[in-house]
């Protein structure tokens, strides 16, 4: 099912919608402030296990997750108060910040180290969903075989077909990836360069 969200103002009925099927082990393909994302439920073992497939992914290499904000980070991350300071000044924004997970995040979704990827996208779409939802979402960009990304909501529609339940077209996106952060250990490290300043980090 391919559905028109406003960008700006997100039709609420809308997001219940995309939310119904999220708590349903639905997939669903969604705009962020970097790329379109795929995600479902962190909670939901048999749906994570779809996306990698659908990705063709290495179960080593755990999803970043998306959470609607510093309160909502807190239940899945350890958050140190330079972290919180830091994520303060820089979300919601195009960055994914590795930190040491919490008990609350599933196994499939931390790295044998125990950290985790975790965004707060600058994206009303995205964010309204997750506020809605309750629980955060998996964040992996919506690729093809060869690794392509699918920028345009029709394309990936057409391309996945019945493979995910909803995808939303919420209009152009930037088309860049997110930088990736580590905070472990509250020493800054640059993983990736990708769209937002990191110039604090060096």
């Amino acid at each position: 099912m391919l559905i028109k969200i406003n960008p700006i103002n997100p039709q609420l009925r809308l997001i219940k919608l995309v939310v119904e099927s999220l708590k349903k082990g639905g997939i669903v393909a969604y705009p962020t402030d970097t790329y379109y994302g795929i995600g479902c439920d962190i909670m939901n073992k048999k749906a994570i296990e779809k996306i990698y497939l659908l990705k063709n992914r290495h179960k080593s290499k755990p999803f970043s997750l998306i959470c609607f904000g510093l309160k909502n980070i807190s239940h899945y991350a350890k958050v140190s108060n330079y972290a919180y300071k830091t994520m303060k000044r820089l979300l919601p924004g195009p960055y994914t910040f590795i930190m040491d997970g919490s008990k609350l995040v599933p196994k499939i979704m931390l790295t044998k180290r125990k950290t985790a990827g975790i965004r707060v996208p600058d994206n009303s779409i995205c964010l309204a969903i997750v506020k809605e939802f309750g629980n955060p979402i998996i964040s992996t960009s919506a690729s093809g075989p060869d690794n392509s990304i699918f920028n345009d909501p029709s394309l990936i529609h057409d391309y996945f077909k019945n493979r995910i339940d909803i995808v939303i077209d919420g209009g152009p996106v930037p088309d860049q990836p997110s930088s990736v952060v580590s905070l472990i250990n509250d020493t800054p490290e640059i993983i990736r360069e990708g769209a937002g300043d990191i110039e604090i980090f060096r």
